[in-house]
């Protein structure tokens, strides 16, 4: 069993308004891309894919959905300090997430607007619904004292180009892990109503099928560009993709197992049920995806996940910042490693089996 550790107090920018998280590999991040390049993509060989998904986009099922009801409107005081702070820390994180996809989206379609009108339209609603998601997450940090200033976000954030191709496999995959995420907590809770702390997770459900068709609309853009998934390094990025998505989360989902262990989820097995899940998933857009039924498949994920405890030991242990590199160098390597055998282990040929099911 996790004990709840002792949880510093919030740095604010001002009163009610909380700092941002200090920027690190682990936290949510903001991207610019070459917008040229994706509005002279060609769309032709899956352009009625593209145009069902935007069609889907357009219906906006969820329009009335993110409204807080009457469950919101009482005191949340109960919360103890160790607690708080951990939801505090997983509402600032799920905001950030939800508002560097807005942030990106939004700009999408601004630079496509007369370039490539199907994608600045779906781009547009997309943008639509993250910023629904950021908003509402950030009404009920108001619930807790405080709130995140987004304008400060957005001028104050670094900003991290990737090239078009790194978008659409990551997006891709954010927002498929994004559904799991959402749908497997809704359904524990839904079991299991003693542990449901907070009214925002009785949203999850319909919420976790907006990030699902966000994932359908960019599977269907990924398979109209054969170069993401007909070459051998379409093959490469997949695994890689993947790969580090899943380290991401395995090491993001178990250092924070106080937030899981809080509403009754064991954090290990959330974690391998959201890859499993998000893998299997995968195999409908990308052309290999990872082998999680191999036996050390999962070990060696929690192997980064340990070791990343280590370096978070040694960059608060008081030494210098010289020694602490090299104490850090053992770790790292260790980190290194594991991902490497997990990136040259056999790997699931999706192609293959889709040559099989037609």
């Amino acid at each position: 069993m996790v004990t709840l550790t002792d949880q510093p107090s919030p740095e604010l920018l001002r009163p009610g308004v909380k700092k941002p998280v200090q920027e690190t590999l682990l936290t949510p991040r903001f991207y610019t891309t070459d917008f040229d390049k994706i509005a002279n993509m060609v769309l032709s060989s899956h352009e009625e894919e593209i145009l069902a998904a935007l069609e889907e986009l357009r219906a906006d099922y969820n329009r009335n959905h993110f409204i807080r009801d009457e469950s919101f409107e009482q005191s949340w005081d109960h919360f103890d300090e160790k607690t708080r702070s951990i939801f505090i820390d997983f509402l600032e994180r799920s905001c950030t997430s939800e508002f560097s996809g807005f942030l990106l989206f939004k700009e999408l379609s601004r630079r496509l607007r007369d370039r490539s009108p199907i994608l600045a339209e779906a781009f547009h609603l997309l943008a639509r619904d993250e910023a629904r998601h950021a908003g509402f997450i950030n009404k009920s940090m108001v619930d807790f004292g405080l709130c995140l200033d987004l304008k400060y976000l957005t001028q104050k954030r670094t900003y991290t180009f990737f090239p078009p191709e790194w978008v659409i496999y990551t997006v891709y995959l954010s927002e498929k892990i994004g559904y799991w995420r959402y749908i497997l907590v809704y359904r524990y809770l839904e079991k299991h109503p003693e542990h449901n702390i907070y009214p925002l997770f009785k949203y999850f459900e319909s919420w976790c099928q907006d990030e699902n068709r966000h994932g359908d609309f960019f599977k269907a853009l990924l398979r109209s560009q054969k170069s993401l998934w007909k070459t051998w390094q379409s093959r490469l990025w997949s695994r890689f993709f993947l790969l580090t998505v899943f380290v991401t989360h395995s090491l993001t989902t178990l250092e924070r197992s106080d937030f899981y262990e809080m509403i009754g989820l064991d954090a290990h097995q959330y974690n391998r049920d959201v890859i499993r899940n998000t893998n299997e998933t995968s195999l409908r857009a990308f052309p290999e995806v990872l082998d999680t039924n191999h036996p050390q498949f999962f070990p060696r994920l929690e192997a980064c996940a340990a070791a990343n405890e280590h370096l978070k030991a040694i960059a608060t242990n008081g030494n210098p910042k010289v020694i602490q590199f090299f104490q850090k160098i053992p770790w790292i390597t260790n980190i290194v490693w594991h991902m490497a055998l997990i990136f040259f282990t056999k790997p699931v040929d999706a192609e293959a089996l889709r040559a099989e099911v037609h």
